[in-house]
């Protein structure tokens, strides 16, 4: 019986292979605008995207030893920085953290454009 059932299965196999082949070469058709509209639709999520994953990254927690390398100061600068309180920061016993967003506008805020 179990013998008699498995050449039906692979028959059924087949069909079912022969119809991904087949709806893979469909083809839908749109009005030009439905298209664009589509288009519009997807651009708009990839902005919103983009955006969300800006504000991730500038929300992100980094460690204190990152952000004194990204700023490019000494251990004793970057200790003064925190206790002038020039950077907003978070500590939990001893770990120290800073988000990257607040670096950014401190760095922003001492930009000196050329001439």
């Amino acid at each position: 019986m179990f013998l008699t059932g498995k050449p039906d299965i692979l028959k059924a196999m087949g069909n079912i292979t022969t119809q991904t082949a087949a709806e893979s070469l469909a083809m839908v058709v749109l009005p030009k605008t439905a298209w664009e509209g589509v288009v519009a639709e997807i651009q708009e999520l990839k902005n919103i995207l983009q955006k969300k994953s800006e504000e991730e990254v500038n929300n992100q927690w980094i460690e204190s030893t990152q952000a004194r390398k990204m700023l490019g100061v000494s251990p004793k600068t970057w200790q003064t920085y925190r206790d002038e309180r020039r950077i907003p920061f978070s500590q939990f016993g001893r770990k120290i953290y800073v988000k990257r967003a607040d670096l950014e506008a401190f760095m922003e805020s001492h930009y000196i454009q050329s001439r």
